[in-house]
């Protein structure tokens, strides 16, 4: 279920970030083809062995590290430009992600102090939230400034917070790793 509106949610947010000009709806989008292919994974390791999952989970935390340098990437290329994203497109997209995203948080939160695996599946949730959020937050700042740069600031936040959860990802990943290492040996 979380996996399927995550692939939606992509589409739709994609679609919209395009029509809008929105770099940070944009960058959510990315998001959540990234939680996508989390939760694809995640399901695909789930029967196997510990080791396994610390490694998928590993891979997962440096994915979403690059989708976090992509967007910050579009997000210098967005500000040297002038364009100012439509505001409204912004906040109703923001409050539709956000909903779906609370309906995944409410699957998930069994999980959220699992192994490296079942964690990078709770946090890319969490981040997701907290970035509809920003996104809604954005799309006032745009409403009232009629500028780009709330925009342009939102997305920036959306990449380090992505950065931040794949560094914890890839830190837990391989602290599990280590640790099966040593207990194997």
């Amino acid at each position: 279920m979380a996996l399927l509106i995550n692939v939606l949610m992509f589409g739709v947010e994609l679609v919209s970030s395009m029509r809008s000009g929105s770099v940070s709806l944009l960058a959510d989008s990315v998001d959540f083809l990234s939680d996508a292919g989390n939760y694809a994974v995640s399901l695909f390791v789930l029967g196997m062995a510990t080791i396994w999952r610390s490694r998928a989970a590993y891979v997962k935390g440096v994915v979403m590290g690059m989708f976090g340098v992509l967007v910050l990437v579009r997000v210098l290329w967005i500000g040297m430009g002038s364009r100012v994203p439509e505001a409204e497109t912004m906040g109703l997209v923001s409050i539709v992600a956000f909903a779906a995203n609370g309906l995944v948080a409410l699957l998930l939160y069994a999980f959220r102090n699992g192994d490296a695996n079942m964690r990078s599946v709770w946090l890319c949730t969490r981040n997701d939230m907290i970035a509809n959020l920003a996104v809604l937050l954005a799309a006032v700042g745009v409403f009232g400034t009629k500028a780009g740069w709330p925009d342009i600031a939102v997305a920036s936040i959306m990449a380090f917070l992505g950065l931040s959860a794949a560094r914890d990802i890839i830190g837990r990943a391989r602290s599990e790793m280590r640790s099966l290492s040593t207990s194997t040996s």
